[in-house]
């Protein structure tokens, strides 16, 4: 039996086989979870040939956190298929290029707003929304919300507004966990360090953290390697960790605590 057997998770944010999400999905499924995916936008059709890779988990839901109408469809089509959840996997961040590496004086309020809304609004939305089936679940110490992060403790060069948006985040998790915790939900963020991906490679620079992630972590880094993220993952999404909420996990190496 794995850990995550008979548990029912929506994992967003599955672009590609690289994906941090796509590690996730295939670990929980590897665990015994079911799990259902969504996709967003031109990236849609692209989430649904990367979906069979990882065997039968079903339609690939359509799910564009801005929309309302796209989230209320969402939760009825869930809730026909599950019928409640266990776990919920947010993945999902966008800023405009005015957002990254251009300072923080480039971006006019339009396009901070977008990331605001893409990158953290977003957890509230789905978890507002999903709320009823995850108060439903019927997992060992009730159902667990996780959000990938990236340490928001300190400012990096070029992450710039993005930066701003998972310290929001972060923020945000708490204030989550605290509202859905007497439902025996929790809420947690997990904070990697850098992994090449899709999206890490739409950041100005990002190969400055690939050239120096690894040499200050004290257990190194390896930024082809998304495994020990995706173990941390299962670890929160299963009733190992369930009484551990409002929190931050870092897989990052050990990063986050040096000078």
């Amino acid at each position: 039996m794995g850990l995550l057997t008979n548990h029912r998770i929506l994992i967003t944010g599955v672009l590609t086989d690289e994906s941090l999400a796509f590690g996730i999905a295939e670990r929980a499924l590897a665990e015994g979870a079911a799990v259902i995916l969504t996709g967003a936008g031109r990236g849609l059709s692209l989430t649904r040939r990367t979906a069979r890779k990882l065997g039968d988990v079903g339609d690939v839901l359509e799910l564009d956190v801005t929309q309302p109408e796209q989230v209320r469809s969402a939760v009825v089509a869930v809730t026909e298929r599950f019928g409640h959840l266990d776990g919920l996997v947010h993945a999902i961040g966008f800023a405009p290029p005015s957002c990254l590496g251009q300072g923080m004086f480039t971006a006019p309020f339009d396009d901070v707003a977008t990331a605001m809304n893409v990158s953290t609004y977003s957890l509230a939305t789905l978890v507002g929304a999903f709320r009823p089936l995850l108060r439903a679940s019927t997992a060992r110490g009730g159902a667990s919300v996780l959000s990938l992060d990236f340490d928001a403790s300190r400012a990096y060069p070029l992450y710039d507004w993005m930066g701003v948006m998972k310290a929001g985040l972060e923020s945000l998790g708490r204030y989550l966990a605290r509202e859905v915790g007497p439902d025996q939900i929790r809420v947690n963020m997990l904070a990697a360090g850098p992994i090449r991906t899709v999206a890490a490679k739409s950041i100005p620079g990002f190969t400055h953290f690939e050239d120096t992630w690894g040499d200050r972590a004290p257990l190194g880094w390896d930024v082809h390697d998304a495994s020990a993220v995706a173990d941390a993952a299962v670890a929160l999404l299963s009733p190992l960790l369930r009484l551990t909420t409002a929190s931050i996990i870092h897989v990052d190496g050990g990063v986050h605590a040096m000078g």
